[in-house]
This record gives C-alpha cells, sequence and structure tokens, in this order.
C-alpha cells in the first residue's frame, strides 16, 4: 500500500498532512486486543533495517509519530 509512503513523504515536502488513525494489535486469531486512536498525527521518522542476502535477521521497520491526542481501547 503506497499511501503509507505517500503520507512519510508530505514530511519532505513541507506539507505535513495530519491524519486522525487507528493502530490495533492483534492476538493469535487475528481480533484487535488493544487499540489506540491516535488524532492529527503525522510522521516524523522512519528506520528500516538494511536486507542483507546473507543475514538472516528480522527485519523491523520503526515509525515515529507525533500527535495531539491518544485513546487506548481493551477491546
Amino acid at each position: 500500500d503506497n499511501e503509507y509512503f505517500e503520507w512519510f513523504q508530505t514530511i519532505q515536502l513541507n506539507t505535513v498532512e495530519r491524519r486522525s488513525i487507528t493502530i490495533s494489535l492483534l492476538d493469535e486469531n487475528g481480533e484487535p486486543a488493544v487499540t489506540w486512536k491516535v488524532k492529527n498525527a503525522f510522521p516524523l521518522k522512519m528506520n528500516a533495517t538494511d536486507l542483507k542476502a546473507e543475514g538472516n535477521e528480522v527485519a523491523i521497520e520503526t515509525l515515529e509519530i507525533a500527535h495531539e491526542g491518544l485513546t487506548i481501547e481493551n477491546n
């Protein structure tokens, strides 16, 4: 889904687009266990691991966001 990367690129163009987003932690059945609702969020920083053919590390991407409000829902 390129929408995620297009949103991140708005900070590089100095036209920060704030969005309300929902982040869900899923259980082993794929059902939401905890849900975070974030108000007026925008990306600050993104890190990705180096993909090396000879390595066997887990690839982890990190997205740091700023926001104007956060609520947590236990499902």
